[in-house]
């Protein structure tokens, strides 16, 4: 008993992870061990009870305050949109048609539309389940390999782990955020630098995009060496797109893509206004598709959607280019103008709005949509407010000085502490989610590893990578479950284990080049942001 009590930190950390693997909601495993923890140190003496006090200003001072966390729905909300909307099934099918004469040419369709949705939606396990009822029937129809059509669906769909704007990303960068503004004080730097989400989402540009080319690469290696395994569409099954179906279903979602992100990396717009731009682009995308899906010719109520639309933009064009705030003392000339051409948008923009939201809710899709934004949403909030608990009983316990004690004492230095973690990192992402691993084990060695001097940009992008692959590893990768749960009966556990194999091996060979040459993931940043 002695050991135990000498180790409360520790036996709560295990005690959570076990707690975890039953199956019990996260959010209330995490706030019951916390509790069940606390109370033995009050009663043990090695908790003092004024700290539990201090959770209600954590949680408002962390979670309630904090604006970036306002990008959580949103961006939930606009992928959710998009793929509700079938704009994904199309996009598929689209790009199926003009790359599936060619060797390989669904695979290739399937990993760029992944890459698309993962930069669209952010979210693991709506890409996974979208390409895999889309696109897994339609190549094992056409002669796929039924491992290589589940190993493309699977990496593709994991993607959303890296490839900005992310959740994963969202979520992570925030933490790290004040990881990195705890190291700086513990060092007694009282004018700590700030790390944005902003910065994650440049960093992890580079590396995503390598991915997504050496992905790419492996596929036509294949449809090289074993033509069989990654054949072409003969002629006679599919009828090559014309120009303007293509860009008909490719530009909508790359503009919405390029103005999110374009605006965060340019300094144009935070995350948070930057998610709200992509919501009501989704939002007016998704209004725009199902009408022209129901057959119609173009109506009055597509022209005012558009008209809506093109309002938006431009509104949001005059707000980048000059000062549009009322009330000061001195206005230009142009300004009072584009005050003037805001006030004359602003009707067509709501109108336009008001009709996109009607079209959504006449066909049912506004219900979806909003129940599963506000269900997920709600989800990452308990589990947040869940963690918060838990860290703080956990740091309060003494455990920040038992990891740091033994991350400083393993030899090496940074690297083999930075090692050590992500082997931890790695073996948990088989068993929890991501924002389980976000909220618990980030904030604890977060902060110990920047003290160290590791890079927070190149730090997080490591974690991200290292999620992703856990997540796409035999036996356990949660991708692997999704898509088992939506493969067709011919399709076999050992297809998906087999296809994903040589996925793995591109994703750690990624990661070993960042961990080797840490400017792809800070260059960018540096370049942007100085």
């Amino acid at each position: 008993m002695a050991f135990f009590f000498q180790h409360l930190d520790l036996w709560m950390f295990v005690a959570a992870i076990a707690v975890l693997l039953s199956g019990y909601p996260v959010a209330f495993a995490l706030a019951g061990v916390a509790l069940g923890f606390a109370a033995i140190g009050i009663a043990n003496g090695q908790l003092d009870p004024a700290l539990l006090g201090a959770l209600p200003n954590r949680i408002y001072g962390g979670v309630m305050t904090r604006q970036v966390m306002v990008a959580v729905p949103l961006f939930i909300f606009m992928g959710v949109m998009l793929e509700r909307s079938k704009i994904a099934e199309e996009l598929l099918e689209t790009m199926g048609k003009l790359f599936g004469q060619l060797r390989g040419g669904l695979g290739y369709s399937v990993i760029l539309v992944g890459a698309l949705l993962a930069a669209s939606t952010g979210i693991v396990g709506a890409t996974v389940v979208t390409m895999g009822l889309l696109s897994l029937p339609t190549m094992l129809r056409h002669g796929y390999s039924p491992s290589l059509s589940a190993g493309a669906i699977a990496a593709s769909g994991t993607l959303g782990q890296i490839i900005p704007p992310s959740i994963v990303l969202v979520l992570l960068g925030d933490v790290m955020s004040n990881a990195y503004q705890k190291s700086q004080l513990d060092t007694g730097n009282f004018a700590p630098k700030t790390l944005s989400v902003g910065d994650l989402f440049a960093g992890a540009l580079v590396p995503g995009l390598l991915l997504v080319a050496l992905y790419l690469a492996w596929m036509a290696i294949v449809a090289f060496f074993r033509p069989g395994a990654a054949p072409a569409v003969q002629q006679k099954d599919t009828e090559k797109p014309g120009v303007m179906q293509v860009l008909g279903a490719l530009v909508p979602p790359l503009l919405l893509i390029f103005s999110v992100l374009g605006s965060i990396l340019t300094g144009i717009a935070d995350v948070t206004e930057a998610a709200g731009v992509g919501a009501l682009g989704a939002l007016f995308l998704a209004s725009i598709r199902l009408d022209a899906a129901s057959g119609s010719s173009v109506n009055k109520i597509r022209i005012w959607i558009l008209i809506g639309a093109a309002s938006f933009a431009g509104m949001i064009f005059l707000a980048m280019s000059m000062d549009l705030r009322v009330g000061r003392s001195e206005v230009s000339i142009s300004e009072r103008i584009g005050q003037g051409v805001v006030l004359v948008l602003t009707l067509p923009a709501l109108i336009g709005t008001g009709l996109a939201l009607w079209k959504l809710y006449a066909n049912r899709v506004l219900h979806q949509v909003t129940q599963s934004t506000a269900q997920i949403s709600a989800m990452v909030f308990i589990i947040l407010i869940g963690a918060t608990l838990f860290s703080l009983v956990f740091r309060g316990l003494g455990g920040d000085e038992s990891v740091e004690h033994l991350l400083s004492q393993t030899g090496g230095g940074a690297v083999r502490a930075v090692l050590l973690v992500m082997v931890v990192m790695f073996i948990l992402g088989f068993f929890l989610d991501f924002i389980e691993i976000t909220f618990v084990v980030v904030p604890i060695v977060g902060p110990i590893l920047l003290g160290m001097g590791v890079d927070p940009i190149w730090l997080g992008v490591m974690m991200a990578i290292n999620l992703q692959t856990s997540f796409l590893t035999p036996p356990f990768g949660f991708a692997l479950f999704y898509l088992r749960g939506v493969a067709p009966i011919e399709v076999k556990t050992t297809h998906i284990y087999r296809g994903v194999l040589p996925f793995v091996a591109i994703q750690v060979f990624v990661m070993a080049v960042v961990a080797l040459f840490p400017s792809l993931a800070t260059a960018l940043p540096k370049m942007i942001y100085g």
